[in-house]
């Protein structure tokens, strides 16, 4: 832009006035439904829909596609129109659009990237003010003024030299690359968990962790360059961290490396029916350092990675879903049999949440000291609905069956031998 701030301020307001301010604001408002329309058929085209989609947002104008293309198309009119009419409204125009785009780019890529907590909104005020601060002082002219002094503030670090200005230039650098490493990767783990579910779910997000820490990675070393730090410097801090984790964080390191191994190898995926340390429940997250599992009355156990690779994990999910439950029914001797067996099956079969295929089972497990002890066996895939609740439907039906067709259900029986005390004739 040829002419970023206001010099002469009689002359804007003389240029406002003039016939040229309406067809810029013709131009504007021409743009600015341009770039509406085609940020609408980016959204339809696409099928984004998720509100916290960083392109377009809840509203297609809440997002960053729509200030950016009107920027873009605002630029456009701006340099077809410089030198044929005075500029006044895009003198305002551009330098707030261009502090849009900076705001809506870095509130919603924080928000995308991390949840909602206080420093995560502090953050994203001083973006804002940042950016409209930095806006007045363009439209006004005092920004190169202030960046002239802040310049002759210096120095001396090593063999550089730096200055105030510098600082602000490479920490704003750094931000925004930053902040352009968290997008990409936001980008990546919404494409790569899209549509995954399982194993294919744990994998992705293995990859998605993986992608977002090179990024962050990468990002940090850019914007170390950018302030003016030597990125050689870093070797010995390299070396030290090095020697940290091999004494200090080996318990940490241990984790990071199980989650990983438990990722890549989905030995453990999201979804699975898990016991682990007398604790079962259902895999919510695999993270890098822990695992989520969170059981059938709802408490979560937040279990370190290496526990579950050095120790012994029950996966009641890993090959089948399906898990066999059984119930133990005493009856009396003189009970048929057949009879019996058959209330039992029925009984487990009355249940929608009990397979048909295998069938259910009946035996007659032993003959115990009160009366016949008959086992029913039936399987069910859902095991993360619960089994206690089952069987106890399961035991209802049976109590009910045995209690309608007159079937003894016997209580303990007890012989108890009483010493024979003899007479005493005395007495």
């Amino acid at each position: 832009m040829s002419d970023p701030g206001i010099a002469d301020l009689n002359a804007w307001f003389a240029a406002l006035t003039q016939t040229g301010a309406l067809l810029e604001l013709g131009a504007l408002a021409a743009s600015a439904v341009l770039a509406w329309s085609l940020t609408w058929l980016a959204r339809r085209a696409l099928g984004t829909n998720h509100v916290n989609s960083i392109l377009f947002g809840r509203r297609l104008v809440d997002g960053v596609l729509f200030p950016l293309l009107l920027l873009c198309l605002a630029y456009a009119a701006h340099a077809l129109m410089v030198g044929r009419v005075p500029m006044a409204v895009f003198r305002i125009a551009l330098p707030v659009l261009i502090s849009l785009v900076v705001i809506r780019l870095g509130v919603k890529v924080l928000q995308a990237a991390f949840s909602d907590t206080p420093l995560v909104r502090l953050l994203e005020r001083s973006i804002s003010w940042v950016a409209w601060l930095a806006m007045v002082m363009w439209v006004s002219g005092l920004l190169p003024l202030v960046l002239e002094q802040l310049d002759q503030i210096t120095w001396k670090m090593g063999e550089s030299r730096m200055s105030v200005r510098t600082l602000i230039e490479g920490g704003l650098t750094a931000g925004a690359v930053l902040i352009l490493a968290l997008w990409i990767s936001a980008a990546i783990e919404t494409r790569l968990l899209r549509s995954a579910k399982g194993g294919e779910l744990s994998l992705r997000m293995a990859a998605s962790n993986a992608t977002r820490a090179l990024l962050m990675f990468v990002g940090l070393l850019v914007a170390l360059s950018a302030v003016g730090i030597d990125l050689t410097a870093l070797s010995v801090l390299g070396g030290a961290i090095g020697v940290g984790v091999g004494f200090g964080l080996q318990k940490l390191a241990a984790n990071y490396v199980s989650g990983f191994v438990i990722l890549a190898e989905r030995s453990m995926r999201i979804g699975d029916n898990v016991r682990v340390d007398n604790f079962e429940g259902v895999v919510m997250q695999i993270n890098a350092r822990y695992t989520v599992i969170r059981s059938l009355v709802g408490r979560e156990s937040i279990v370190p990675n290496e526990l579950l690779i050095t120790t012994r994990v029950e996966n009641l999910s890993l090959a089948d879903s399906r898990v066999w439950l059984n119930t133990v029914v005493s009856v009396g001797y003189d009970s048929d049999v057949e009879q019996v067996m058959h209330l039992l099956k029925q009984a487990a079969l009355n249940q929608a949440r009990v397979l048909r295929e295998p069938v259910p089972s009946v035996n007659l497990a032993a003959f115990g000291a009160d009366g016949l002890e008959f086992k029913l066996g039936f399987w069910i895939a859902d095991p993360e609905n619960g089994s206690d609740n089952l069987k106890s439907l399961v035991n209802l039906d049976i109590l009910k069956a045995l209690r309608e067709n007159k079937i003894e259900i016997p209580y303990p029986q007890r012989v108890v031998h009483l010493p024979v005390v003899a007479a005493n004739p005395g007495l």
